[in-house]
């Protein structure tokens, strides 16, 4: 087993990664519970997958389990099943000493852990994240939200989990199009942090194809070495922590403006990604050469690059409702070379309407096999 830590003193908790993992769940929360109540918070999806097995992993080590089960898909993080939640932690008894598990991909884990950051000002809460995108970026670092018609996330808080419990397992059963929407969250920690890591994940795409155990355990050890380094630095996002929203204000907008259904969010940020690179080279920061790498390692990967035919300026509008506004201001992470950042909020309308534009007619289409 693989161990991280997040480092935020008295909210510091430990990341566990290893195959097979679930089976230990119980065990591992056992050691900090603070009583015997939890309620596992899921989709019918991954809990007809792996429900059983953190269920008896669970009641095992002594807990008394409550199920409660959300819809499956983006567009259901909202205010409405929130409430619902809540109302099943009422309905079990879960109390102030409690924990709220999630099981499940980056949907269930914000809501689940949106639920137990309000209930009772409040209570504990785990995540045992199921998908790729889960396990390198969402599960880790406290961030925990609901959609707003007006924009993605915009109603949340900063609750940190108190144990990441990953499965390297789970991503067997992971389907081809939420494997890659993973890799788009992988991706941009090499891109904006760790020059030698993104060279590794170019030497090694035919494996990350394939779904290699030992090229997958070595990509979401690193992501999350990145991701809690980064958290423990800047926990709230006051600074630093921003790195980590490389293409995500135009991948926001894309989500919100196709109905939360059409697109993932790792798919969305790629897309998102390759207009922030576009941005970068017109800006100066970012020479087409190292530009020309990354959207060839997406190419190469076979996540889908192509920023939809949205009308750019319907698409700068919805940027606009993003949480990243200061001032009125769009403030933009950009590739500085890979492996380094920059936070922009001079970028001018016209030169971003350009990046939207360029990125909707320059990147070819790739299709998914299989």
């Amino acid at each position: 087993m693989q161990e991280l830590e997040v480092s935020l003193n008295e909210r510091s908790y430990f990341i566990k990664i290893a195959s097979g993992l679930l089976n230990d769940a119980g065990a591992l929360l056992r050691g900090i519970s603070r009583n015997n109540k939890v309620m596992l918070v899921s989709n019918p999806t991954v809990y007809s997958l792996y429900g059983q097995k953190a269920l008896d992993s669970l009641e095992k080590a002594g807990f008394t389990v409550h199920v409660a089960l959300m819809p499956d898909g983006e567009a259901y993080k909202n205010m409405d099943e929130a409430l619902k939640i809540l109302d099943e932690g009422f309905a079990c008894g879960l109390e102030r000493g409690s924990t709220v598990a999630a099981l499940g991909g980056g949907v269930v884990g914000d809501l689940a852990g949106f639920a137990a950051a309000i209930y009772q000002r409040g209570i504990d809460f785990v995540q045992f994240p199921t998908t790729l995108l889960a396990q390198v970026d969402s599960s880790v670092g406290g961030k925990v939200a609901v959609n707003h018609p007006r924009g993605k996330n915009l109603i949340g808080a900063f609750h940190q989990p108190r144990l990441v419990v990953i499965d390297t397992d789970t991503l067997s059963t992971l389907e081809k199009r939420d494997y890659y929407s993973g890799l788009g969250e992988v991706f941009k920690y090499g891109i904006v942090n760790d020059e030698s890591f993104f060279a590794y994940l170019e030497e090694q795409v035919e494996q990350i194809a394939a779904r290699n155990k030992d090229c997958l355990a070595y990509i979401i050890y690193n992501s999350c070495r990145i991701k809690s380094e980064i958290v423990a630095a800047d926990e709230k996002e006051e600074g630093w922590r921003a790195v980590l929203n490389l293409g995500h204000t135009f991948g926001h907008a894309i989500e919100q403006l196709t109905g939360y259904g059409s697109y993932r969010h790792g798919e969305a940020v790629a897309m998102g990604t390759m207009a922030a690179i576009y941005l970068a080279w017109d800006e100066g920061l970012l020479p087409e050469e190292e530009a020309s790498r990354i959207k060839e390692l997406y190419r190469k990967t076979g996540i889908p690059i192509v920023f939809p035919e949205l009308n750019p300026e319907e698409v700068y509008q919805a940027m606009l409702n993003d949480k990243k506004v200061v001032n009125g201001r769009l403030r933009l992470i950009l590739p500085a070379g890979i492996g380094a950042f920059t936070i922009r909020d001079d970028c001018s309308k016209e030169k971003i309407l350009k990046a939207i534009a360029k990125a909707q007619s320059d990147c070819q289409a790739v299709k998914f096999g299989g």
